[in-house]
């Protein structure tokens, strides 16, 4: 199989962004995504909305997908879906589109788990990144999940430590939202947090026990600190608006590389990687690339555009499942609260 030319497509539908792409013997061909700018009206995203502009989007994403790509959908050799987790209505648009099109071709159908290609987007050819040996300790960052992940091989993980409460996400679009920025808040406050003082203000990490986070205490936490400042200057939002930004993003930096030391330390493994949306963010890289001189560990951090929600994970997964046969039945069903 090494030397035969293995085609795949892969589709990403798990909540506002429909993506598709194609991989060729692990190298990405295409990465096409179609972004929902609707939600930023709400402050959120609003799930029938989402899966009513999957059902519009999908079609030409993936015809856009294999044009880039230089192929025909006569040349795939199967289609990679997300399975879960993730909104139910979006997760059905591209569940029940990969089935459908795996059907016509007659080719495999392999369900793939969101947060597993998080991880796995690393594997991806792609020159000048290094890809992680087993094992490493992975952490998953997203705004719905917030996980450090024990990694032994491609398809075994341990998760080793989460949220019990708000994801790393929703903390800064909750913290962002008593700001008055909009959504989402996470670029703006990485933005605005470099040019701040990160120590102007102090906010109290929660403490909890093991490997797991907790994020809604700081949410609170900020409420009040913005509600009694605001009380006594009405201006003093817009007069440190930088610096409370830099001053909330030095405090979850703080949460999740304390969590990172301790979950190293206890396993002994220095191979460090992030994944998921919010690995975006400029100050938590710059964190992780700190540690390989605070901490001696090697880390790893995936290309800017496979961090975000995207299809070309979704493709190195079903890349991999296809080398090892792992195939889905065509009776596979979505699940929005699918176990890594």
């Amino acid at each position: 199989m090494g030397s035969e030319n293995i085609y795949i497509l892969g589709i990403e539908s798990s909540c506002d962004d429909t993506a598709a792409s194609v991989i060729h013997n692990g190298k990405i061909l295409s990465n096409v995504v179609a972004n929902q700018k609707i939600h930023e009206e709400y402050g959120g995203v609003v799930p029938e909305l989402a899966s009513r502009a999957h059902q519009q989007n999908i079609v030409p994403v993936v015809h856009q997908a294999l044009s880039k790509a230089n192929i025909t959908k006569d040349q795939l050799h199967a289609i990679a879906f997300t399975r879960g987790p993730g909104l139910m209505g979006s997760l059905l648009v591209g569940t029940s589109f990969a089935k459908s099109l795996a059907l016509g071709l007659n080719i495999p159908l392999i369900d793939v788990n969101h947060m597993q290609a998080h991880i796995l987007a690393h594997y991806i050819d792609e020159e000048g990144f290094k890809k992680p040996p087993f094992p490493f300790l992975a952490m998953t960052i997203s705004g719905g999940h917030t996980q450090i992940v024990k990694v032994n091989n491609y398809f075994n993980m341990d998760v080793i430590g989460e949220t019990i409460d708000d994801a790393v996400g929703e903390a800064y679009d909750k913290s962002g939202k008593i700001l008055g920025l909009g959504y989402p808040a996470g670029p703006e406050i990485d933005k605005r947090a470099q040019l701040g003082n990160p120590k102007a203000f102090k906010f109290t990490k929660p403490k909890v026990d093991g490997l797991n986070f907790s994020f809604s205490g700081l949410k609170t936490a900020i409420l009040y600190f913005i509600q009694k400042e605001t009380k006594a200057n009405p201006d003093f939002i817009a007069e440190n608006l930088n610096d409370i930004c830099a001053s909330i993003q030095y405090t979850i930096i703080g949460i999740l590389i304390d969590k990172l030391k301790k979950a190293s330390k206890e396993t002994g493994i220095k191979h460090i990687a992030i994944g998921g949306g919010v690995s975006a963010n400029s100050g938590i890289r710059q964190a992780l690339k700190d540690g390989e001189h605070k901490f001696g560990w090697t880390t790893y951090v995936p290309k800017f555009e496979f961090t975000t929600d995207n299809a070309a994970m979704i493709a190195i997964v079903g890349y991999l499942k296809y080398q090892d046969n792992a195939f889905s039945a065509s009776n596979v069903t979505a699940s929005a609260r699918l176990k890594l």
